[in-house]
Order: C-alpha cells, then structure tokens, then sequence
C-alpha cells in the first residue's frame, strides 16, 4: 500500500503540469487493462503473472493521481461560473450564494467562503471568497443562508513584495479563484438556511457558544475553547496565536491527530463493558466511529480534522480485528483515501506535518526510548513524553524552519507540561460542549475549566516570553528540506544498520550539503536595487550582499514592523538592516536612478536617468517629460493617487515607454 500512495502521489502531482481530459484518462485506464490481458496471455510463458500485474499497478495508481486531480480541479467543470463570463470585466452580475464557511475576519472585511448557485439567472456552481465591509449594524450572515447580490468577481491579489505568502495559490489550492467585495446593504437574504451538513454543525457551534457566553468565561478563554475543542480560531487573536506559537504549543489550537487520539483512548475507556457482551466488540466501534465522526461534523471537517478522524479511524478498526497491523500500511491507507478524496490535501502544510510526525514518533520514538530505562513510573511516564515529543519535532522541523522560519526552543518544556494535562483538558471541555449544547452546564463547572484554560493561557504566555530560546526569521529554502530529510532517513538507517555503505552515504551528504550552502551564498549575496510596494508611502531598498539599507518616507521605529521587510530579509539572509532618508538621485552602477515627487521638480538638460521613479503623486505632463528626458523606464509606486497612475499608464503606452506599476506588477527589483 506504501508504493501505491507514492505512486498516487506521483499523478497528482504530475495532474498540475498537465490537464488531461477526464474521457481520454477513463479510455487510457482501460486501454492499459486491455494491455495488460493482452500482455499476460501472450508472454505468460516468460514473464511471472506477479510481476506484470505490479507494473500495471503502477502505471494505474499514477493514472487514478492524474484522474482524481482533474476531476477535483472545478473549474473545468462545464457548470463551472468560470465558464459564464470572459475576460477582462468589470460588469456586475447578478448572484445567488449560500455561506459555506466563515472565515477569520481582517481589518476591513467580514469573510467567509460562499458557494455560487446562480449566474444572471443561469444554474452555475464554484467557490469564491466573499468580503463583507465591516459595519456595526449589520446582522453577520450565518453559514447556510442564501443571498442575492449584484457583484463584481475580482481576482484575489497575487503578493506585490518578494518573499510574501501567496494568498491567491492557496485559495486556488482550495478551489477558490475570485473574491467578491460588497457591502453589508448591498446583500438580500433570500432563503433563511440551506439544509447541510455545514449548517447544521454552525447551528450546533453557535448554540454551544451562545450557551457559554452566559457563565463568566472571558474573550479570550472562549477563543482558546473555541480553537480546541471545536476547530475554530476566527476570534482568536494574532497575539494569542503568536504566544501558542513561540511556546511550541500551537499544535494544540488545531484539532489534530493528538486530540483525535485522546479522544478515543477516552471513548476506548467508557464503552470498555460493551466488550462483556454478544457482538460487543462490534458495536464499541461503531459506536465510536459514529461518535468520532460527528465530532468531525461539529468541528467544520476541517482538513485537519478529516484527516485525524480517517486516520484514527482505521485504528479504531484495526484494534478491533485483533490482528497484527503494520503501522505504515494504515497511515499509508490513510493517507491514500484522504488524496482521493481531496487531491490538494498534498499541498496542505497541516498535512505534511501530520504525517511527518507520525512517521518520526512511529520511527524514532523506539530507538530514543532505549537510550534510558527509568525505573520509576513517574520518570519513565515523562521520558516517554519527551522522546515522542522529540521524534516529532526531529521529523517536523525541517518543515516548520521552512513555511515559518521559528524554531520554539523550550517545545520539550511546553510539551512536559501541557500533553500530560491534554486528556483531563479535553474531557472536560467535551462535558462542558455537551451540557452547554442542554443549557445544563452548573456554574461550578464552567469556573473550574476557566480556571484551567487561565492557567494554560498563562504558562504558555511565560514560556513564549523566554525570547532567548525563541529563534525566529531563519532562512530555510526547499532543497535544504530535501538535504535534511535525506540526512534523517540516513542517521535512521544507521542506527538499525550499521554498515560502511550508510556511513560513506552520511559523509556524501555532508559533503553535498556544505557545497550547496556554499553555491547558495555565492548566489544570494548579490546587491540589488527595489522599489517595495506599500499603499501610500515609499519604500526603497539597496541590498548589497547580506546588508539592506532601507531609504523610506517612514518613522524608523515604524519600517522595521512592516512585514514586507522581514519576508524579505528572511528570504535573503540579510543580517544588518539599515535606515536613511529618500533621496532625488541613486546612482546604481551604471544605472541612474530619479526621483520625482509631489513638488515634480525634475528640470534638468544635460542630465538624463535611465529610469524615472514617480512617488506621492507629482502633478506633472508626463508626456513633456518624457519627450524632454527620454527614460529607458517609468515606475510608480504606492504612494500615488490611482487616477494618477492610470493616466500614466495610458501615456507610457502611446510614448511605448515600459511603465512599471507596484501596486500591480509588484516591487521593482533590478540587480548589479
């Protein structure tokens, strides 16, 4: 089953570079089955069935990736709302949606994910991002209701600064393409609730909340309560988020494998007398199956809810076969059904790790349970958490250094003390869910767990303010995940077999790793000039080699919280950033660089820059300059009205002078 996953795997991943029409995949499977029998019967003297047969299995699993990732990516789909409009638009269409999911809300914007009924009055079907303007008086939509508005479809924005995270991948990732933006007035409630599997699990969450919200439980304890025992962090703030983080503890704000399988060595424990009786067996896990699964349902079936529950499932299954299983295949099983099910779950980041980490505890936590025996059961308890704590990390960190670049150094601390208290904390919290959901919950109870969420929230809080153990904006590029895994399966293969073949392989690999790091720095420092994109104000960068100087019409105190900059720095590696004052001129090499803003002074006659920066809207003929200066380029940047850089625009395109517009092309990066 192991190979079959990585073979599956292998389509899917293949499925993005080619779209293969779903008829000529079906024909392809079949013609490959005919092959096969054709094969078996005319060569059955030469070649073992076994063989042929594990050959076709191969070729099959990639064609069922390929299948699986054409038949999920929606906007092929004839009834698709893609396929209703053409490009470019700036044309309202009339829409019908129901609310799918509610999302975390941003400053401006109320957001949920809808799903799209109707298009000017034809049946269509999709996914789009909805933002509603934030207005005190309006009554928030509720997942399942339906809503009629007149909208225009926009693309979700691409990152305009190197290094950002790509919000639009990931909403394509999943199957999201276009945001709509309205205000409150503008949405006409058509149809009170849509009946579904997610409207219902809201109403069961919001009657749950609505119930809390009575006892004493402050803001904050209720997004922690929200966030881990019903899946949802919308109101959990980016302080609260980032503490959890710093301490190695956000694991459990997700509801995860970790919860899942607490719970059902819970559920094993309660149903425990069913076993006495005929067929016992049998019911325990149905019952528990049921009862896991409509966790997941109240939950949201988040992915990585689903992806807990299918995995603990299978246990759940296996355990009561009573048979020997192998570890591996079930996570293997596991994983394949999820991927059928949702092919972009391979691109999901809690996936990955999810995985990862089963396998490093699965693997590794034997070998470094062995290092110790305790003989007290009190020290052999905690050492048992600390090894698989440290399998976990070994195998995630890798990972975790590349999609976050923080490594939380007291993790082992955080983890000593919280998983130990995770069991008595999710009981508790699924006692008070059930009788807050009766309106049955007795104050006693909802004080005492407010008491033990305080006191979680506040050791987590010590640990994420031990900054010295907390190392964060390392740069960590995707052949170094490569290179580290590669290191880890060696070492693991190692220690089970110690032979001079894995010893030679280690060293090669320490040989490879250095010269790679090696070629990366050579290539990294480079100097290079940038125009950041930042809505209304100007940010340059000159980079040379690992230092920037940052040269801004912003406070200093101010430049070194813009995220724009610590992507950045980030991705580069740079180790000293420097502060300064814009200037008119930059002279880049052989590059001449002008700067004119709002006064729009730029008379000169003997002077003539190579490229012309426009910032904080000057009010200037641009086609008299341009005839009187002749650039090689044009760039404005977000400091200028709109209105102005669409004149501009239209001006660089009659002179067919390139003109370079941050706030849709991105910054401006040229090297020297």
């Amino acid at each position: 089953m192991i190979k079959l996953t990585i073979y599956l795997i292998i389509g899917i991943w293949l499925g993005q570079f080619f779209h293969i029409n779903q008829d000529d995949l079906v024909l392809l499977s079949v013609g490959l089955l005919l092959l096969f029998i054709g094969l078996n019967f005319l060569l059955k003297n030469v070649f073992h069935l076994h063989n042929l047969l594990g050959v076709y299995l191969c070729v099959a699993t990639v064609i069922i990736g390929l299948l699986s990732f054409s038949l999920h990516e929606q906007k092929y789909h004839k009834l698709h709302y893609l396929n209703s409009f053409v490009y470019p638009t700036n044309t309202s269409y009339d829409v019908t949606f129901s609310i799918r999911e509610e999302l975390k809300p941003s400053r401006f914007h109320d957001k949920y994910v809808i799903s799209i009924h109707s298009f000017n009055g034809k049946r269509v079907k999709g996914l789009c991002l909805l933002n509603i303007s934030k207005d005190s008086l309006q009554n928030h939509p509720k997942v399942g209701q339906r809503y009629f508005s007149a909208v225009k479809f926009q693309k979700i924005n691409a990152p305009l600064n190197p290094y950002q995270f790509d919000y639009a991948s990931y909403m394509e990732r999943q199957y999201i393409y276009h945001q709509l933006t309205v205000a409150s007035d503008q949405l006409y409630l058509i149809e009170n609730q849509v009946r579904s599997v997610f409207s219902y699990a809201a109403q069961l969450r919001e009657r749950i909340q609505t119930h809390l919200k009575k006892h004493q439980f402050s803001s904050e304890e209720l997004a922690i309560i929200n966030a881990l025992l019903l899946g949802q962090r919308q109101e959990l703030s980016q302080e609260e988020y980032e503490r959890y983080a710093q301490a190695g503890a956000i694991h459990i704000l997700a509801i995860s494998g970790l919860h899942v399988g607490l719970i059902l060595l819970i559920l094993q424990y309660i149903l425990k007398p069913l076993e006495f009786i005929t067929y016992g067996n049998t019911l325990k896990v149905a019952i528990i199956l049921i009862l896991i699964w409509s966790y997941a349902i109240i939950a949201g079936l988040s992915a990585s809810v689903v992806r807990a529950v299918t995995m603990f499932s299978l246990f759940a299954i296996a355990m009561q076969m009573k048979r020997p299983t192998n570890v591996y295949n079930t996570l293997a099983i596991s994983a394949f059904l999820l991927l059928l099910f949702n092919p972009n779950y391979l691109y999901d980041v809690g996936f990955q790790l999810s995985y990862v980490a089963v396998l490093s505890i699965v693997t590794l936590e034997p070998m470094l349970r062995k290092i110790w025996h305790p003989k007290l059961k009190i020290i052999n308890f905690y050492w048992r958490i600390f090894t698989v704590t440290l399998a976990a990390q070994i195998g995630v960190l890798p990972l975790s250094l590349f999609y976050f670049h923080q490594f939380p150094g007291l993790f082992f601390l955080s983890n000593l003390v919280i998983i130990p208290c995770l069991g008595s904390i999710l009981g508790i919290g699924l006692l008070v869910l059930t009788l807050s959901f009766f309106n049955s919950l007795p104050e006693w109870l909802a004080m005492l767990y407010s008491y033990i969420i305080e006191l979680l929230n506040t050791f987590v809080a010590w640990i994420s303010e031990q900054e010295a153990f907390v190392f964060q904006n390392i740069s960590f590029d995707l052949s170094q995940v490569l290179f580290s895994y590669v290191m880890i399966s060696l070492f693991i293969l190692l220690i089970s077999k110690k032979t001079a073949v894995i010893i030679r392989l280690i060293l090669l690999s320490i040989i490879f790793y250095q010269c790679y790091l090696l070629f990366i720095s050579c290539n990294k420092y480079h100097n290079a000039f940038i125009v950041f994109h930042k809505s209304r104000y100007s940010v340059i960068g000159i980079k040379e080699k690992n230092n920037l100087e940052i040269h801004s019409n912003l406070q200093d105190s101010i430049v070194f919280e813009q995220s724009l900059l610590e992507t950045y720095k980030v991705g580069e590696d740079i180790q000293v950033i420097k502060t300064d004052t814009l200037r008119d001129l930059y002279l880049i090499n052989d590059l001449k660089i002008l700067i004119i803003d709002s006064l729009g002074v730029y008379g000169t006659k003997t002077f003539k820059p190579d490229l012309i920066l426009l910032r904080n809207s000057p009010k200037i003929n641009l086609s008299r300059m341009i005839d009187s200066i002749n650039p090689k380029l044009i760039i404005s940047d977000g400091s200028n009205y709109r209105s102005y850089q669409e004149r501009w625009a239209q001006t660089c395109q009659l002179k067919k002078i390139p003109f370079h517009q941050t706030g849709k092309k991105g910054a401006f990066i040229t090297r020297y």
